[in-house]
């Protein structure tokens, strides 16, 4: 895939389809890819490509692939990324191989969301299309599935129960996805006949041997009691070997873990919490959430009863050593997280939320941390209490006794930015966030 794939939104599931075939190398670059053309641009719809990328990006059409293919043409062999500006997204990729390596084309689909593919008529062209590939291009092997699904089979495999020392590698079907094609040496080993009786929603014998089976009407639907049933059923049929109660609760265990799960984070921390769960992959995203809905955060005890008396001979050159401490922060993080500028809650959870994505507490340097990020970030954290809450500040010899006054407490920013800085749990026993708002109850 493309780099689209990665850095674009992450909150959809997506359907996926890999395809590997052969092409006649012998003829002209247009001429063999005509057929990928054509089928494509009759079959997409709604998710056709919009733009190719080569060393530059092109609208789409067959001149600028080819164009394109020819930019990135290296020594073993050429690619090309299609995508598109709008939705439905497409994160899609065409590599050939070049001569003298065998003649190879290898092509990637992404389509987001997989809500799309909850028509009859869509999925059909999407198996049309693959189909017609396969017809034109003898193929090797080809899926498509939803990205959660494949998450969740690398992590619950359907071959737990069976004795490594009787596997056959790649003669054996670890997976029977949504679409598949099995290439001829795999429906040789199975048993053509074997395969061809498969209980499915639809499987055909292609040109060069293959066998395309489809488990169920629409994609979107795959983890449906009825659809896991179907996928149980073909699985154990194809694999003789395992159990069809086992597969089948595997199969139920991975729908279970997509089951939508409504977000009650706790309100101090929600605003933070409610930006991670994006972060995680799709197969992880329910479990996270119910873990985050029942994470209380440590009631902050940075604080004191009793101010403690300023101890500075200087108070005014101490405070603007920590105003150059707050700035150095926002030089070092203002085009990461540009908010910082605007000291406000909502730049204190934009810095939770960059400190945790970056696993900031363990991949630096401790030294850099404890010496210079803590302090800064102290100092920042006690200017927005000052700015926003009307805090004033109360400076310490020793830092971490420096206090900001918020109503008839005092607060202790240099302590809490410590204490958060120590782990990546500790950014959320110990957020910004909830920091701000626990003060914020006590202001005047």
């Amino acid at each position: 895939m493309n780099g689209a794939e990665k850095r674009g939104p992450n909150t959809d599931d997506r359907l996926r389809l890999s395809f590997e075939a052969t092409f006649d190398q012998a003829v002209d670059l247009n001429q063999a890819l005509e057929p990928f053309f054509r089928v494509l641009e009759s079959h997409a719809g709604t998710w056709m490509p919009e733009v190719v990328e080569g060393k530059r990006k092109y609208t789409y059409s067959r001149v600028s692939v080819l164009k394109a293919l020819d930019e990135k043409r290296g020594k073993k062999s050429m690619s090309v990324g299609l995508s598109r500006a709008t939705w439905p997204l497409l994160d899609m990729s065409l590599r050939l191989s070049l001569p003298p390596s065998a003649p190879r084309l290898y092509v990637w689909v992404s389509v987001q969301p997989l809500s799309l593919f909850r028509e009859t008529v869509r999925c059909s062209e999407f198996v049309g299309m693959v189909r017609a590939w396969a017809s034109h291009y003898p193929v090797a092997g080809a899926a498509a599935n939803s990205l959660a699904e494949d998450q969740l089979a690398e992590g619950s495999s359907l071959d737990s129960a069976v004795d490594p020392s009787e596997e056959n590698g790649g003669d054996r079907i670890q997976e029977v996805s949504w679409l598949n094609v099995f290439g001829p040496k795999l429906v040789e080993s199975v048993g053509r006949e074997r395969m061809l009786s498969t209980p499915a929603h639809l499987v055909e014998e292609l040109p060069n041997g293959s066998v395309l089976l489809v488990l169920w009407p629409t994609a979107a639907e795959f983890a449906s009691n009825e659809a896991r049933v179907a996928q149980a059923r073909a699985h154990v049929h194809l694999r003789p070997d395992l159990d069809f109660d086992t597969v089948l609760r595997t199969l139920q265990e991975r729908s279970a873990a997509l089951v939508p799960v409504e977000p009650r984070f706790h309100p101090d921390v929600a605003p933070f919490l409610s930006r991670l769960t994006d972060e995680f992959a799709i197969s992880e995203r329910q479990r996270k959430i119910a873990e985050f809905n029942a994470f209380r955060p440590p009631v902050p005890e940075e604080w004191l009863p009793v101010a403690l008396p300023s101890d500075v001979a200087n108070p005014e050159r101490v405070l603007e050593s920590y105003g150059d401490l707050s700035e150095g922060l926002v030089a070092a993080l203002h085009t990461k997280v540009p908010s910082i500028m605007d000291e406000t809650a909502e730049s204190l959870t934009d810095l939770d939320f960059y400190f945790w994505r970056e696993d900031f507490p363990e991949r630096y340097e401790r030294q850099l941390i404890d010496g210079h990020t803590t302090p800064a970030l102290g100092a920042y954290l006690g200017d927005v209490l000052v700015r926003r809450l009307g805090g004033k500040w109360v400076p310490r010899q020793k830092m971490e006794e420096s206090q900001v006054r918020v109503g008839k407490r005092v607060w202790l920013p240099f302590l809490r930015a410590r204490r958060y800085m120590q782990s990546c749990q500790s950014l959320l026993e110990y957020s910004l966030t909830q920091f701000f708002h626990e003060v914020e109850r006590y202001r005047p």
